[in-house]
């Protein structure tokens, strides 16, 4: 078990209706990482669907949650042979804090027509790369040993903006798939190879799991191509030791000036 199993558990106490707790050892200042977030809502769509794995899972963020005890109410829309489509609302109080929807199955079982058409980021080995976490960083990056490679970002104001580098669970517990949904939030957004920004609000994230982890890093890059009146998307790709591609996520965010 790691910090993100016991933090991500969930109790069932009625059909359809887990009860949760948010740990602040996950938290961006005073708020719960996204990651976090859909990793903990995604445990409850999978057990409600009875699936393994969580194939995609798209999480709206609205309203900033606070660490302590949360619902989650979850329907199963439909459950097919290969996969079942869920939704799940995170909840405090009257209050909802996320919204998510996803199709959970099971990856081992997962078979047919295969083509790759990219491959994994050149990086210098993890211990090679710069450690991430400092005096300043939130308390979330305690979480995660993250490596950065000082090759792999663009300062162009005007050009992408990529960062990439290596990654894993603090607590030396071997990556899952749960913690392939937290690390596709887990890494300095790539906005900040170009502007001195504040804080960096997830407004929308999709994860696209491809295949289960084996143990060891995770190698991760993440782009940023359009900056806009604010908001900025980021499509990010998790990649095994050995070159397999894990996960895919894109994200929408929202700039915020420093106070």
């Amino acid at each position: 078990m790691s910090e993100l199993d016991d933090d991500t558990s969930v109790t069932e106490v009625g059909e359809g209706l887990w009860s949760a707790s948010i740990n602040p050892r996950w938290n961006v200042g005073s708020a719960p990482n996204g990651g976090y977030l859909i990793a903990l809502g995604a445990r409850a769509m999978l057990a409600a669907s009875g699936r393994p794995d969580p194939l995609t899972v798209t999480a709206h963020y609205v309203s900033p949650p606070e660490p302590g005890p949360v619902a989650v109410s979850t329907e199963v829309v439909r459950a097919g042979r290969r996969y079942a489509t869920v939704t799940a609302a995170i909840r405090q109080g009257d209050r909802e804090r996320v919204r998510l929807i996803g199709a959970t199955g099971d990856l081992a079982a997962q078979s047919g027509p295969t083509r790759i058409g990219a491959a994994a980021p050149r990086a210098r080995a993890p211990l090679a790369c710069a450690t991430a976490a400092g005096e300043r960083a939130p308390e979330v990056a305690r979480r995660y040993e993250l490596r950065l490679d000082p090759s792999g970002g663009e300062s162009e104001v005007e050009g992408p903006c990529e960062v990439s580098g290596w990654i894993r669970l603090s607590d030396g517990a071997p990556p899952s798939v749960l913690a392939l949904l937290a690390f596709s939030d887990a890494f300095p957004p790539a906005v900040l190879a170009a502007l001195d920004v504040g804080w960096v609000p997830t407004v929308e994230l999709t994860v696209h799991v491809r295949a289960r982890p084996e143990p060891g890093w995770v190698l991760g890059r993440f782009r940023t191509r359009f900056l806009l009146d604010g908001l900025f998307e980021e499509e990010g790709e998790l990649w095994s030791e050995d070159g397999r591609l894990l996960a895919q996520s894109r994200q929408l965010a929202l700039i915020l000036p420093r106070r």
